[in-house]
């Protein structure tokens, strides 16, 4: 079944990754990699985690008392 909606125009980053990794990897490459962007993006949530906490001025208290009105 094919979709109808057009898939959108890849950007320069994803043409460039394309082009890196156009050739075989092996099973433990490829878990490397998923590890490698899913700790970069990890990193990225953090930082934006941080700074919105302390924009908000959130305490550890705060959290605790959050944790525990959901139990």
């Amino acid at each position: 079944m094919k979709s109808s909606t057009p898939l959108p125009k890849l950007n320069e980053l994803q043409i460039s990754l394309l082009r890196l990794f156009n050739r075989d990897m092996s099973e433990t490459e490829i878990l490397s990699l998923k590890r490698v962007l899913v700790q970069h993006y990890s990193t990225l949530l953090q930082e934006e985690i941080d700074e919105i906490t302390q924009i908000k001025g959130y305490t550890q208290s705060d959290f605790d008392k959050l944790l525990e009105q959901k139990r």
